[in-house]
């Protein structure tokens, strides 16, 4: 029997969250009456994760658990599964229950009603995020907005459904470092959102620190856009530009014999030069890192496990 919906779930260190998101998506499939698959992706996992996730595969004939060999990201985790999912529709969403499952019955209707190939879950209520949470994500999708276009969703994450055909598409892009939530709406098909209120998480601890959201945001940046390097050229033409007035202003000086030795201006100068040249060498070493590791040719993810590989047997 064909697969109508498969929900990929990447999950990393979630013992606790993994029975609570099981109570709550179980349902939501069961009561949909067609065939699904739910492709857990356990994400190189160091606590109990893959324990629990073996003891819920055997009471739940519809869970397929995948296994990478080390912790690769939520971005490859989530590529391992849009590859091995085969549903007619797929599905993704975090095992922390921020992002409520109940909404899929809402996409997968919308979907087949006016014929879309992708259906954002758009978090209409942050309220239940910290107030520094709520503003490093509106910083985020106001600047990929600016940067990368319009197109982008505000406030959508990586819930989202998406048809076959999107989801091929996907498959086919020669990307290394894929940026699914900047990715998709880079396709340009038909697309429709449902909103919902994001929630508190279910348990355990965010997977997502400062530093993540920063690398995420980084990433972007660097992987949509030129930008940063345009940056790079404006700012040095502004250093330029400085140095010529003040080199104007010492000239003036020196004709109005008011010279004073100035070593705190030279001083100031000569930090600002060298900052303004560290941050266009960053800017462009972001850039040669993308490239060496495309040219690497190394796979993003490494499947250790497939519970599907060893059903076929």
């Amino acid at each position: 029997m064909s697969i109508k919906v498969s929900v990929v779930v990447p999950v990393f260190n979630e013992e606790d969250v993994l029975p609570l998101f099981e109570d709550r998506l179980r349902p939501v499939l069961d009561a949909l009456g067609i065939p699904y698959e739910v492709l857990a992706v356990d994400d190189g996992s160091r606590d109990a994760t893959p324990a629990v996730l073996e003891g819920m595969r055997f009471r739940w004939p519809e869970l397929r658990v995948v296994r990478l060999r080390r912790n690769s990201g939520h971005q490859n985790a989530l590529t391992a599964g849009l590859h091995r999912a085969r549903g007619e529709y797929v599905v993704s969403i975090d095992v922390d229950l921020q992002d409520p499952p109940e909404v899929i019955a809402e996409m997968l209707r919308l979907a087949e009603a006016e014929g879309l190939d992708v259906v954002h879950g758009v978090r209409a209520d942050r309220s239940s995020d910290t107030p520094f949470k709520r503003w490093t994500a509106g910083a985020y999708y106001r600047l990929v907005r600016r940067v990368v276009g319009a197109n982008v969703p505000a406030d959508a994450g990586d819930f989202r459904m998406l048809s076959r055909r999107a989801v091929d598409a996907l498959i086919g892009l020669p990307e290394h470092g894929p940026v699914y939530r900047l990715l998709v709406p880079w396709l340009g098909l038909p697309s429709g959102e449902v909103t919902y209120a994001r929630q508190p998480r279910a348990a355990g601890r965010s997977k997502y620190p400062l530093a993540k959201m920063m690398r995420l945001a980084l990433d972007s940046i660097t992987g949509f856009s030129a930008a940063p390097l345009r940056l790079a050229t404006w700012l040095g033409c502004a250093g330029i530009a400085l140095c010529v007035l003040l080199g104007l202003g010492v000239l003036a000086a020196y004709w109005w014999g008011d010279v004073v030795p100035g070593w705190s201006s030279m001083l100031v100068v000569l930090v600002f030069l060298g900052a303004l040249q560290l941050l266009c060498l960053g800017l462009l070493g972001e850039y040669v890192a993308r490239i060496f590791t495309t040219l690497q040719g190394r796979p993003a993810y490494v499947v250790a496990f497939d519970s599907e590989m060893l059903a076929t047997r």
